[in-house]
């Protein structure tokens, strides 16, 4: 049984409902395309995960493309942002391990969103290659830029910065897009909060003392 979302109001409270509405679908639409792909995925099972009707997924999404690529770049988004520890100090090792363990953090807090972008790059990008390729692009190129200056100041080891970058990425998502195969090795089981914080921390100092970023 579906029950229809809020009713529109004026002003704030319309723009708060709105967004309210939004934030429901959008969360059932990042994991009904996590389980099932672009493809598979329809607006009906959207609308039934989020306990709406369909109409209502028409009504703030007009196509499912439109619906898919906004949850591509909310998760993406995620990811920019928790890359702003960057912007927020000058030493290397803290800026590492902020961005690793909020990548981290993120993939244990929305995992969905993790697998809908890892099904989207390994199918081509089709649907996100020019978003990829600007903004994404400009990010990362900015994040290379800051980690060359620290190799040229002598700050940590001369890495090939894009190849450092990937890695945190390959490995944080992992916890998300193969939960399942870490469940399995952990006597079917999902990490405990006392794992996975020992995990995070094993991620950081593997990572930092391969770039010769010894002080944590």
């Amino acid at each position: 049984m579906t029950t229809a979302l809020a009713k529109p109001a004026n002003g704030a409270h319309k723009a708060a409902i709105r967004q309210e509405n939004e934030v429901q679908i959008l969360a059932a639409a990042e994991r009904v395309f996590a389980d099932f792909g672009f493809k598979g995925a329809t607006t009906a099972r959207i609308a039934e995960v989020a306990n709406v009707p369909k109409a209502n997924v028409h009504y703030y999404f007009a196509t499912k493309e439109a619906l898919y690529r906004r949850v591509i770049e909310n998760v993406c988004s995620q990811w920019l942002e928790a890359a702003m520890t960057f912007e927020n100090t000058t030493d290397p090792a803290t800026i590492l391990r902020g961005y690793i363990e909020a990548k981290m953090d993120l993939s244990r807090s929305t995992p969905y969103g993790s697998r809908v972008w890892a099904h989207e790059i390994v199918r081509g990008a089709k649907f996100s290659s020019d978003y990829i390729s600007t903004t994404v692009k400009d990010w990362l190129d900015g994040r290379v830029r800051i980690i060359r200056r620290w190799i040229a100041e002598g700050k940590m080891d001369n890495v090939e910065p894009y190849s450092l970058m990937y890695m945190i990425f390959a490995t944080t998502q992992h916890y998300a897009d193969f939960s399942s195969q870490i469940e399995i090795f952990n006597d079917n089981q999902p990490l405990s909060d006392a794992q996975f914080a020992e995990a995070k921390e094993n991620v950081v100092r593997i990572i930092l003392r391969g770039v010769g970023l010894r002080k944590e």
